[in-house]
């Protein structure tokens, strides 16, 4: 019996620090689903990371090769975050750098918080170490990368001199180019590709979906989010503004582009636009809202292998639910509604707002 054909999908990874081994074990059941194709993913910061393991794990060993790869890959990162306090204190920095309330717990943390307020990393890190560089180092083999040809990478940095993302495509991609993706400037020296310096690709696209759009054969773009849009409720203590104000700004430029896509989407509607010029996107979102928002505000994201297990099972839980209440839905419609997002009180029904 013939098996029926797969659906093609392009991946859109949020940075998030930590929260990434989210994103990793919804990557696990994404790839163990033998009724889906990844086309293409987007990804910034920890995104782009799972990005480069997949494509790398993927071309040496299919979809196995790369379920095998993220979990070496997070693996070490628990690892090197095992690792002499010098080596520990930017992991756990960049690790928990979205969410300020990680420095609570510890005071290794707590020194690189405070150095980060009073001194820049060209001060206090001097010779720009970077275990995260090193675990990718180790695993990835950019080559394979560059040769790839089964999914096509969209790594995103925001050049630090004219404030625009740009797009790292997988025939130019190295160690450098991820890490320029995953560069907070408050830890980390700005990373120079082709003599520009480059910041966390956060800040401009996070992650861009622009880069998906002429993806062959196929028009579904499914978001996994990891920074809530929505929050109850007026921050009060310091901890708590900053990281709603994090999250604001990280989540910022997805919102306008998703805001560019409802529009097209309109105007192809009313038939405003030049037929064949244009493709409605079909968005979806795989989050695990409930889970997610509460680790967002105080609440010390660490690198012990335990925490990235229960998050990756978080991950893996979200994506079984998604494929359950959603595969059906794809190349079909979209299951985010952008206009109840934008323009109307939410709706009932199966498309539901990014949240």
């Amino acid at each position: 019996m013939t098996k029926p054909k797969r659906k093609r999908i392009s991946l859109a990874l949020q940075g998030g620090g930590a929260l990434g081994a989210y994103t990793w074990g919804a990557l696990d059941r994404l790839l163990e689903d033998e009724r889906i194709e990844i086309a293409a993913i987007s990804g910034s910061s920890a995104g782009a990371m799972c990005a480069v393991v997949v494509a790398d794990g993927f071309e040496e060993g299919g979809a196995e090769g790369a379920r095998k790869q993220l979990r070496q890959f997070w693996e070490g990162v628990a690892k090197a975050g095992e690792s002499n306090p010098y080596r520990r204190t930017p992991m756990m920095a960049f690790l928990n750098a979205f969410k300020p309330g990680w420095a609570q717990e510890s005071y290794l943390a707590l020194w690189a918080d405070v150095a980060t307020r009073i001194a820049s990393p060209y001060d206090f890190n001097p010779l720009n170490v970077n275990p995260l560089k090193e675990v990718l180092e180790e695993l990835v083999d950019f080559e394979r990368v560059r040769k790839c040809k089964h999914i096509e990478l969209f790594i995103g940095a925001t050049n630090v001199e004219t404030g625009r993302v740009r797009i790292f495509s997988n025939g130019e991609l190295t160690a450098d180019h991820v890490m320029a993706s995953a560069c907070l400037p408050q830890l980390f020296h700005a990373v120079e590709i082709d003599g520009e310096p480059y910041w966390d690709g956060g800040f401009t696209g996070n992650p861009a979906l622009f880069p998906l759009f002429d993806v062959k054969a196929t028009r579904d773009i499914v978001i996994v989010q990891i920074n809530p849009v929505e929050r109850e409720g007026a921050p009060h203590t310091s901890v708590e503004i900053t990281a709603r104000v994090n999250e604001i700004t990280f989540n910022n430029s997805l919102l306008s582009e998703l805001r560019a896509i409802d529009f097209v989407a309109r105007l192809m509607d009313e038939s405003r636009l030049p037929e064949g010029r244009y493709r409605k996107m079909l968005i979806h979102n795989l989050s695990e809202t409930q889970a997610l928002t509460p680790l967002g505000l105080g609440v010390d994201l660490n690198t012990d292998l335990s925490f990235f297990n229960t998050l990756f099972d978080t991950g893996r839980g979200a994506a079984e639910r998604w494929l359950g209440e959603h595969f059906d839905a794809l190349g079909q419609r979209s299951t985010v509604d952008l206009v109840a997002m934008f323009h109307d009180a939410p709706k009932s029904g199966e498309a539901k707002p990014l949240r």
